[in-house]
């Protein structure tokens, strides 16, 4: 039986995806997961028993992940997921930010209701207009899942799309459309582009990347998109250009009181993956991660461990170390199980950064004392008998 704890409301259809030996669990000390949303982790305390949290989401600034991978604890995200409800939303803000129909409701909204306000309506309606997107140059910093999804969408939309990722993946690369430019320098988007859209993750050396800088080299009236994270733009330089006119509209995911009193923002509540979609996409691929997890030993989608996938067990055992990514561990492990007797059937071991992963499929037992001597190899984290 293994136990699951929710510290944010998660989607049933996803839930319903544990089978029947899993367990919904209110007491925090007793989870062998944890799955999240928003709910900040960096103050909670995680016990011993905790093997795995799954952020049913992509981002993940609100779990202490080094901290986490020092317990020996896997954190999983959910990329892709929720990838289409973002990628609407930006087409959204788009095309709200092109043609001022927000302004023109509210118009409306304030005017009585009277017989001549069609009249009234058609006098006014130049002030809203705005422009088309077709034909338009967008630039995308970031082309991860929703990024992808976002190009191919606007290139069907008649827009002229420059794409800008030193990282792609190859599955993002075969999914790009055909007539995307792919672009290695991102000052191309600065200078060219009518709209820009931001779709990278916040990292110490992506906090602020639009800042005075950028937004001087780009186009009079270009729109800023930012559906990714608030700290990715040096909003104090935004708020000046978009008072002095430079940036026309600034569509953001993100309030807080700078952009909000700000003109010339769109503004919406996080909605970005707020649909009833993406929650049961994000939740089902926790779910399934974590019993990958917890009943194979694999990691698919982690942020603080490598992948590492063995599938099932077909041996008699199996044993799963989290360790430091240092000289001479799998050399300690061998000889560990050597020394007890434990032939070794086949072995996986992958690294990332500061942290590695070892799995180990045996043809015999492992006991509880094997398993506490190769715990008690400095530099390991966790051991953990699978089978």
């Amino acid at each position: 039986m293994f136990q699951y704890h929710c510290l944010n409301p998660i989607s049933p259809v996803g839930l319903g995806k544990f089978p029947g030996k899993y367990e919904k669990t209110e007491d925090l000390a007793q989870a062998d997961a944890i799955l999240v949303r928003s709910a900040d982790m960096h103050s909670l305390e995680i016990s011993d028993k905790t093997v795995a949290v799954a952020r049913a989401g992509a981002g993940v600034n609100n779990i202490p992940l080094e901290d986490l991978a020092k317990k020996g604890v896997v954190v999983f995200n959910t990329p892709g997921a929720n990838a289409n409800g973002v990628k609407e939303m930006v087409i959204a803000g788009m095309l709200l930010a092109s043609r001022d129909i927000v302004g023109g409701i509210e118009w409306l909204e304030q005017q009585e209701a009277s017989e001549d306000i069609a009249k009234k309506a058609e006098k006014q309606k130049k002030k809203f207009a705005g422009c088309e997107i077709s034909g338009k140059k967008l630039g995308i910093i970031g082309l991860g899942a929703i990024g992808v999804r976002v190009a191919n969408a606007a290139v069907h939309l008649g827009m002229e799309v420059y794409g800008y990722d030193p990282f792609i993946s190859v599955d993002a690369a075969w999914s790009l459309s055909r007539s995307i430019h792919h672009i290695n320098d991102v000052n191309m988007i600065y200078r060219d582009c009518d709209y820009i859209t931001i779709h990278v993750p916040l990292m110490d050396s992506t906090r602020g990347m639009i800042g005075r800088d950028e937004i001087a080299q780009m186009k009079e009236g270009v729109v800023l998109l930012n559906f990714a994270r608030d700290l990715l733009v040096d909003e104090e330089a935004l708020a000046e250009a978009l008072r002095e006119g430079k940036v026309k509209k600034y569509v953001t995911d993100f309030a807080n009181p700078l952009v909000a009193s700000t003109p010339n923002t769109l503004v919406t509540p996080h909605l970005g993956a707020s649909t009833e979609e993406s929650e049961d996409n994000c939740a089902a691929m926790a779910v399934q991660e974590i019993m990958d997890y917890l009943e194979n030993g694999n990691i698919k989608n982690s942020v603080n461990y490598p992948n590492c996938d063995a599938g099932a067990c077909v041996d008699v055992g199996r044993v799963t170390i989290n360790h430091k990514n240092i000289p001479n561990m799998i050399s300690q492990f061998t000889k560990t199980l050597g020394d007890a007797g434990v032939n070794i059937s086949n072995m996986t071991n992958k690294s990332k950064g500061d942290y590695a992963y070892t799995m180990i499929d045996v043809s015999s037992p492992i006991s509880k004392e094997v398993a506490d001597t190769l715990k008690n190899i400095k530099g390991v984290y966790r051991v953990r008998i699978v089978k």
